[in-house]
């Protein structure tokens, strides 16, 4: 079943998660934004899941790619874990600083970064902030805004007024619940977290900056089974990301918006191919 990308932001969460579990270690990093754990052992990479989710999104990830050192980038407010200093407030730049700072701290040397959906997000973030070797962006734009057909002033808007509901009100608050209990893994994801994570995506646009990121750029996206909406999706995808040079963007269907679940056999390929580099 292939997702339709207005879900992704405002509503769809559910299609966006799946279980979170596996075994890692913690490392000794402390922070209000984010827990990280490590995984294995070798060349090292960071990955970020995206909105509402936790590690375990990438544990077929760490089963297929053996040969790597793996930090799991946990947002705090999500899946489980108490929302801490992301209770309130901006939420995707502070997040992206503290991992900035796990990276510094762990002393490692330009790791790559993988991020799916707002962890896409957070990669691009990090690569502008000159600190990774080479980032893919799992099924994100540079303009969240844009994945739901807007922009980023007016649906950020759109989202205030909505992430107003989903929090400021009895009946906002349980239709987030419902929807956060009916995704695996989404259990225990603070609803005052996903709508500040919401508005932020609605008012983020990386577009312009693209031309400066010098690392290399890889983006995987999620295509369907019709070809007229696949090649939409591939045009809407070219366009948004043509002012990175020599960026390299890859179809991958038919699948929904979790690609690493739906086709994970050509997701660990993709990803292999990207880490041999």
């Amino acid at each position: 079943m292939v997702m339709d990308r207005r879900a992704l932001l405002l509503g769809g969460l559910a299609a966006g998660m799946v279980a979170s579990g596996g075994t890692a270690w913690a490392v000794p990093f402390a922070s209000r934004r984010i827990a990280m754990t490590v995984r294995g052992t070798g060349r090292d990479v960071l990955l970020i899941p995206g909105l509402a989710s936790g590690p375990g999104i990438w544990n077929g990830v760490l089963g297929a790619l053996p040969g790597y050192r793996f930090h799991l980038v946990h947002v705090r407010g999500f899946a489980g874990l108490a929302a801490d200093a992301n209770a309130s407030g901006p939420l995707l730049q502070p997040v992206a600083d503290e991992i900035a700072r796990y990276v510094a701290a762990a002393g490692l040397k330009r790791p790559a970064i993988v991020g799916h959906s707002m962890g896409g997000t957070l990669a691009m973030l990090l690569g502008l902030k000159g600190i990774a070797g080479r980032v893919m962006v799992v099924d994100m734009l540079p303009a969240g805004a844009a994945m739901v057909g807007g922009t980023a002033g007016g649906l950020g808007f759109l989202a205030d007024q909505i992430g107003g509901y989903l929090t400021g009100t009895a009946a906002g608050r349980r239709y987030l619940a419902q929807m956060v209990a009916q995704a695996p893994g989404a259990s225990g994801s603070d609803p005052d977290v996903i709508a500040n994570a919401l508005r932020d995506l609605a008012n983020v646009d990386l577009e312009p900056q693209l031309p400066r990121l010098a690392a290399a750029l890889e983006v995987v996206y999620a295509v369907g089974a019709d070809a007229e909406q696949t090649a939409a999706i591939t045009s809407r995808f070219r366009a948004a990301y043509a002012g990175k040079k020599g960026v390299l963007l890859k179809a991958i269907g038919p699948s929904g918006h979790m690609v690493m679940a739906d086709q994970p056999a050509r997701f660990h390929a993709s990803l292999r191919e990207f880490l041999a580099v």
